[in-house]
């Protein structure tokens, strides 16, 4: 064998990078075609055998295989469809007893002849666990042994050696995210099924619901729109950091007003003293903008941001405030793990900045 390298490193001009780049883009993109164009009924039967499932989906595969099995893992279950992993190596050495008769297996494997696969077929048949396939050929072992069998075809890897796994991984992931999204519309799932299962990062801001984020009612100040403005100053106490606006509520305990700690200063500077000993109702904001509860917290801030305020109440379908979302805690909670989003908050402190729109940027950017 000879001991020269393959190739100079460095040969390739910018140029031919590019061309050879593009070429394999272009070769896994018309594989891709392909196999779209060949899906027949026996995708139909893999998705009702995930549809159905009353247990886990378990995915397997061995090396690139493998891998791919795990980003598809991960697909199903953020889109509604319980899932994990095993590693077909491990399973042989006790792993199996993760498997249970109302499991569905999907097994990953180009060639179908992976030797760590072929040695798991046995004990799944003996369970009498489904097996989805998908694999090059329904002539393979794995094939043959599948309940539904996804034949990827004969690929060409985009490797120039013809070797390392590229377009048949591809190939891999795409049909895996087709079985996991077409599952996932047969079980209506919607926006709020996929928050429930990404409540952090920035997804998790643009989908959590306001009740999730705003100050509880035990650490709001309400008062009844019929006290004085004394009255309600001198009684209201509440714990943690006070927000800047009182919830006034009518006798049916209704959200009826606002009344700001900026409303109070500007009595001061018109020195309309003697209005704090009148009824708060007569200088509140009646029938403020609020929002339901079960709001997304993206459309709460989209509100204040809009209309310019730094409260919104919160109420429940009876129109009676459950919670307060505060602009203070908007700058503390929305910028988010990266240096980005850090740079975004710091220029929304700057003089001059508006928080609130800063604020809705954050929520509002993938």
């Amino acid at each position: 064998m000879s001991s020269q390298p393959l190739s100079v490193p460095g040969t390739l001009s910018p140029f031919e990078q590019l061309r050879l780049a593009r070429d394999i883009l272009l070769r896994e993109s018309q594989s891709l075609a392909k196999l779209a164009q060949g899906l027949d009924g026996r995708f139909c039967q893999a998705v009702g055998l995930l549809y159905r499932c009353r247990g886990s989906v378990i995915v397997s595969g061995m090396g690139k295989a493998g891998l791919v099995g795990q980003k598809i893992m991960a697909t199903l279950a953020s889109t509604g469809t319980r899932s994990h992993c095993l590693h077909p190596a491990e399973a042989v050495h006790g792993d199996l007893g993760r498997v249970h008769p109302e499991d569905v297996m999907l097994i990953l494997s180009q060639s179908g002849e992976t030797e760590e696969v072929v040695r798991l077929l046995p004990s799944l048949a003996e369970f009498g666990v489904p097996i989805i396939a998908i694999t090059a050929g329904d002539d393979s072992t794995l094939g043959r042994a599948a309940t539904v069998t996804l034949e990827l075809g004969v690929l060409e890897e985009a490797c120039s050696l013809g070797l390392a796994p590229t377009t048949s991984t591809t190939a891999m992931l795409a049909l895996g995210d087709a079985l996991a999204l077409v599952t996932s519309r047969m079980r209506n799932f919607a926006r709020e099924d996929f928050a429930r299962f990404h409540p952090a990062g920035s997804l998790g801001r643009k989908l959590s619901k306001v009740e999730h984020h705003m100050r509880p009612l035990d650490q709001c100040r309400v008062a009844s729109q019929e006290h004085t403005i004394r009255e309600v100053y001198i009684g209201l106490s509440v714990p943690g950091r006070r927000s800047g606006a009182i919830m006034l509520v009518d006798a049916e305990g209704k959200l009826s007003g606002v009344f700001t700690d900026s409303d109070l200063a500007r009595l001061f500077e018109r020195r309309r003293d003697r209005e704090l000993d009148g009824p708060i109702r007569a200088v509140m904001t009646a029938h403020p903008i609020s929002v339901r509860a079960g709001s997304r917290m993206s459309e709460a801030v989209a509100v204040m941001a809009g209309r310019k305020i730094s409260e919104l109440p919160v109420v429940d379908p009876l129109g009676r405030p459950v919670g307060l979302v505060d602009v203070t805690d908007l700058v503390g909670w929305l910028p988010g793990e990266t240096a980005a989003r850090e740079t975004q908050s710091e220029k929304a402190a700057a003089p001059g900045a508006d928080p609130v729109k800063a604020a809705y940027r954050v929520v509002s950017e993938p």
